[in-house]
C-alpha cells in the first residue's frame, strides 16, 4: 500500500472513531461519519464505498439523530419536566462538559455532560414549580433520557462505521 494511501486510510478511520466519540458529548456524530465516508468515496471515485451504502448510511444517520432527540425529550417528560427545563438540560449539559473538561480531561467532559444536563433539568423545574420532589424527578428524567439516546446512537453510529470499514476491506 503506498505511503499516501495508507494516511488517507488512516485519516479515514481516525474521523470514523471521532464520529463515534464525539456522541458522548451530544454532538451530531453519525453526520460527522456520514460526512467522513462521502469524502472517502468520492476521493477514491466510489470504488469501494458506492452509492447504496451512502444512502444506507444516510437513513441510519437520520434514525439515529432522531432517536436520540425523541428519547431525551421522552425520558424528560415522562418524569414532569417542562419545555424550560429540557431547554436547560441541554444548555446545562454543554455547559458542564466545558467547565468539567479542564479538570479531568475527556472523562470530565463525559461527566460534566451528565451532570450539567441533571442540574440544568433541576434547576429549570425548581425555579418553575418550587418543588424539591418534581425538580429530582425532571433531573433524573433528562438523565434517564440522556443516557438512552447516547447508547441508542452509539450503537449505530458503530454500525455505521463497521458498514464503511467492511465496504473497504471486503
Amino acid at each position: 500500500m503506498p505511503l499516501l494511501e495508507a494516511a488517507g486510510l488512516t485519516i479515514f478511520v481516525v474521523i470514523l472513531l471521532v464520529g463515534i466519540f464525539s456522541i458522548i458529548f451530544g454532538f451530531p456524530g453519525t453526520f460527522l461519519i456520514l460526512g467522513d465516508v462521502v469524502v472517502y468515496s468520492w476521493i477514491t471515485g466510489f470504488e469501494k464505498i458506492g452509492f447504496k451504502i451512502i444512502i444506507a448510511l444516510v437513513f441510519i444517520s437520520l434514525l439515529a439523530e432522531t432517536i436520540d432527540f425523541l428519547l431525551g425529550i421522552a425520558g424528560a417528560r415522562r418524569y414532569g419536566s417542562s419545555k424550560k427545563s429540557v431547554a436547560l438540560s441541554i444548555i446545562g449539559g454543554i455547559i458542564g462538559a466545558i467547565m468539567m473538561a479542564p479538570v479531568l480531561l475527556g472523562l470530565g467532559a463525559i461527566i460534566g455532560v451528565f451532570l450539567g444536563g441533571f442540574a440544568g433539568a433541576f434547576l429549570g423545574e425548581y425555579l418553575e414549580q418550587k418543588k424539591l420532589k418534581s425538580a429530582v424527578r425532571a433531573g433524573y428524567g433528562a438523565l434517564i433520557g440522556r443516557i438512552a439516546g447516547i447508547l441508542v446512537k452509539g450503537s449505530l453510529a458503530i454500525v455505521m462505521a463497521v458498514i464503511a470499514m467492511s465496504a473497504i476491506y471486503s
